[in-house]
């Protein structure tokens, strides 16, 4: 026991405290990219024919998925040795894209 609380109720208590924080942080999230599609307003065009996205920002890093030319992404206005990042492990050569009419990349 401890302050006269058994330990199973309090192992209880903090289980339900953790899963309230994450579907509260998880919800912020998820109302702010419904608003407005990536969470800094940017969405970019794909410029080449097809591009590949990548793990992290260099060409040396694994590719995690492709793009066909004129499809459109959301992004993040992070820009990191020449390549920008879409999302979380998800980046892409800079000089391949072009921020979308009225984006805020």
């Amino acid at each position: 026991m401890v302050l006269g609380i058994p330990k199973n109720t309090l192992v209880i208590l903090a289980v339900l405290v953790g899963v309230v924080v994450i579907y509260a942080l998880g919800s912020d999230q998820q109302s702010s990219q419904a608003q407005g599609g990536a969470p800094d307003g940017c969405r970019v065009v794909v410029r080449a024919d097809i591009l590949n996205v990548r793990a992290g920002p260099g060409t040396h890093t694994e590719i995690v998925g492709k793009y066909r030319q004129n499809a459109e992404a959301d992004a993040t206005g992070v820009v990191r040795n020449g390549f920008r990042k879409l999302a979380e492990n998800r980046w892409a050569a800079e000089r391949f894209l072009r921020p979308v009419d009225g984006a805020t990349c």
